[in-house]
């Protein structure tokens, strides 16, 4: 019998710490933020990533996987832009033998004649077996998935980004990319990492610089003009996790000293007043020129999309695994997938021929 361990009062679940929600939600089938994750639940989904990406080589192999969900339907939902982490959930979905269905913009639903979110989520849930959704409202996917776990349909939830709060999946494909180009340098652990720009409302940095968290001896630096450093809470968490940090108005300073560069854009559209447009951000941006200031196996990454933060004229360098990093998250979110439905095993125990 499945045990519930969601508080029947929504906001009794929205007052908690963010250490006692994710004790709930490493129980449940949702995947909602960076914290609910071990270190081993990321040994097991990268070891699935990498175990996918084999068996997808082959014919045979590719039959096999498209037979693993061929039961299983999955609704997309993004109420807000995307292209990569659409993309790639929808390959993953692919891959696996899902159907899919997908609302890209809320106007074409019901909610364009005063349905409320809530009740849209409720709708698509009767059609299928997980929902993967973005949405602008941080918290948002939180409270679908506490809404359905009180109704007689609850379904996987998969956070694809809430608001500037989390973005889950791509720590996760992030992870996934660090340890595979870290191999044969002794892995994540002992490497330092510097997030670069806008970090106060980046939800990708909020989310990988927790799950960084859980490797030994890491450092981080996170390097951004004042008013887009990183947040307390943030600090918090890395604070209560006795993880090494500094903050640096100054990024060509540190570059000699870090494994990772991870590169963001500023995030604009979380402006009120267009205040980004003061801010001078030229000291936060990388060139085929800063390559001699950097250690020989580093490398540099980025969540995409980029603008001016990242010269195209890195693209081809061996150091560049942006689009390599891209590429990762179909293979990481597939394992998730498998991982929500319970069939890793499946995947573990297979044997061409």
């Amino acid at each position: 019998m499945k045990v519930n361990l969601w508080p029947d009062d929504w906001q009794v679940y929205e007052s908690k710490s963010l250490s006692e929600k994710a004790n709930i939600l490493k129980k449940s089938p949702h995947t909602l933020v960076a914290q609910q994750f071990k270190r081993t639940d990321l040994e097991r989904l990268c070891q699935l990533a990498t175990e996918i990406r084999k068996i997808s080589k082959s014919k045979e192999g590719t039959s096999f996987l498209k037979q693993i969900l061929c039961d299983k339907r999955a609704m997309l939902y993004f109420a807000q832009p995307s292209s990569r982490t659409y993309l790639s959930f929808l390959s993953a979905c692919q891959t696996l033998g899902l159907d899919t269905m997908d609302v890209r913009d809320s106007k074409t639903s019901s909610e364009i004649k005063g349905e409320s979110p809530e009740d849209t989520v409720r709708t698509f849930s009767s059609y299928v077996d997980m929902i993967i959704m973005r949405h602008p409202q941080g918290g948002f996917a939180e409270r679908v998935a506490w809404m359905l776990s009180h109704s007689n349909r609850e379904v996987p939830v998969i956070n694809a980004g809430s608001g500037a709060d989390q973005h889950p999946t791509q720590a996760l494909l992030d992870i996934y990319t660090l340890e595979r180009s870290f191999e044969e340098f002794g892995g994540i652990d002992g490497k330092t990492v510097m997030f670069v720009g806008d970090l106060k409302r980046g939800r990708t940095v909020r989310s990988l610089a927790w799950l960084l968290t859980l490797y030994k001896n890491v450092k981080l630096i996170f390097s951004a003009p004042n008013d887009l450093q990183i947040s307390k809470d943030i600090l918090e968490l890395l604070d209560a996790s006795k993880v090494k940090y500094s903050l640096s108005n100054s990024m060509k300073d540190s570059l000699s000293e870090v494994d990772a560069v991870y590169m963001t854009r500023l995030q604009d559209e979380w402006d009120k007043d267009g205040e980004s447009s003061s801010l001078n951000h030229s000291e936060f941006s990388l060139s085929a020129s800063n390559l001699n200031d950097m250690r020989k196996n580093a490398v540099i990454m980025h969540p995409l999309p980029r603008r001016q933060e990242i010269n195209s004229d890195l693209d081809n360098k061996p150091q560049s695994i942006y689009w390599r990093q891209m590429r990762n998250g179909m293979w990481i979110r597939a394992a998730l997938i498998i991982e929500a439905f319970n069939r890793s095993d499946i995947i573990l125990d297979w044997q061409e021929g």
